[in-house]
């Protein structure tokens, strides 16, 4: 039995339903993308005293010496109607060599100046020259519901504090970081994150692949858990109440909000597991089945796009200034590097796919009822519902069936 109740405060989805059924690789210790050794994250909410203001930043650095040592990556977009910077070189070449920034619409471009202010800090030379290659990595969705944009509350000093503090503790979920103000399957959404481990054919070797999302995308009567229509259920429980008292059915505040603006969700997926670009692009892709799995359909005006990176080989970062030039470009070198064999990638697939769908849960359940710009007023989920809802079904999300007699 679970403890949780509705006194209880906001919590994982683990927490509150303890027999859910969400795949069969096990979690992380942490349950989150820091469980990926040497990614470190930092998330910063962004509030006003009037309440209209309701952003931030979320900060993912792939590893300590990411200025030099790149990671390989793959880009998978689902639906277009969003932005990621540095993108085109990702896929040009299936390197990532920069800091991961997600934040709101308006704050791209202060995001994209922060990171270029942290390099100017840490990595100019004696001489001052900038000899360095560099296009920073900056994801977005629209937080306009609840934060008003035209403030551009986010400036690159939070950039550079975010990369300054980013750590390998236990990521904050909920209403943090770029997720602060965002809005997911008609309730409060947000920032949320989960970890899978998996095998390796070396005896007692593991790899962990992990997720972390900023969700702002989706509908209430689309929001399934576990195979569960809880989503459906609220809706048709607060109908029945409302004929039964006769009075009208509450507005859903949040679903009106994704009439104008669909919204969006950016999903990075980390992992140690030696893959190269191409297993990094199928590996992004499968986050699209643990998004499905929520109620995710990729709507014409939503931008859902998703990276995966590894941090299992180390790139040498190319210099575009001849006088610090480590190699001749007219002569062919090589890079020794470990990879994953095809045949053997399923478990991986299955686990990205896992902690993706688990991360939007726990976005949902840590996201706590948010009012903001304009006095717009956005529910979170109710976990004692959630709870009732859960306990009445088995792990495959159908009724308990009922005893037998004999």
């Amino acid at each position: 039995m679970s403890a949780f109740n509705s006194t209880s405060p906001r919590a994982r989805l683990r927490d509150i339903v303890p027999s859910v059924f969400l795949g069969s690789w096990t979690p992380g210790p942490k349950n989150g993308l820091t469980d990926v050794p040497g990614v470190r994250v930092h998330t910063q909410s962004i509030h006003s005293e009037d309440g209209n203001v309701n952003t931030g930043v979320t900060t993912i650095v792939p590893r300590s010496e990411w200025f030099t040592k790149a990671c390989h990556a793959g880009i998978f977009r689902f639906n277009g109607s969003g932005e990621m910077t540095g993108t085109h070189w990702i896929e040009e070449t299936g390197l990532l060599h920069s800091p991961i920034i997600l934040t709101n619409s308006f704050a791209v471009g202060k995001a994209y100046t922060g990171i270029y202010q942290h390099a100017l800090k840490n990595y100019v030379g004696d001489d001052g020259e900038v000899g360095w290659f560099l296009l920073p990595v900056v994801g977005e969705t629209f937080d306009g519901y609840l934060n008003d944009l035209s403030v551009f509350a986010v400036t690159p000093e939070h950039i550079v504090m975010g990369l300054e503090s980013a750590s390998s503790d236990p990521v904050k979920e909920g209403n943090t970081g770029g997720g602060t103000g965002m809005i997911c399957q008609g309730f409060k959404g947000g920032t949320g994150t989960s970890s899978r481990v998996v095998p390796a054919a070396a005896e007692g070797k593991t790899y962990t692949v992990a997720a972390l999302v900023q969700a702002n995308y989706g509908r209430q009567h689309h929001l399934r858990i576990s195979g569960v229509p809880v989503g459906r259920i609220i809706a048709d429980r607060a109908a029945q109440k409302a004929a039964e008292a006769k009075t009208t059915v509450p507005r859903n505040e949040a679903d009106e909000s994704k009439e104008t603006k669909d919204g969006s969700i950016i999903i990075i997926i980390a992992t140690d597991a030696p893959l190269h670009p191409t297993q990094l692009q199928r590996l992004a892709k499968r986050a699209t089945v643990g998004l499905a799995r929520v109620g995710g359909y990729g709507h014409n005006p939503s931008g859902d796009i998703f990276m995966a990176f590894s941090t299992a080989n180390e790139i040498p970062v190319q210099t575009v200034n001849s006088n610090v030039r480590r190699v001749d470009p007219f002569k062919l070198g090589s890079h020794s590097i470990e990879t994953a064999d095809d045949q053997t990638i399923n478990a991986l697939f299955e686990a990205t796919a896992d902690a993706t769908e688990e991360a939007i849960y726990n976005a949902l359940c840590m996201a706590e009822t948010m009012t903001g710009n304009r006095g717009h007023r956005i529910e979170a989920l109710p976990l004692d519902e959630l709870k009732e809802i859960m306990d009445k079904y088995h792990y495959t999300g159908i009724p308990a069936a009922k005893a037998v007699p004999n």
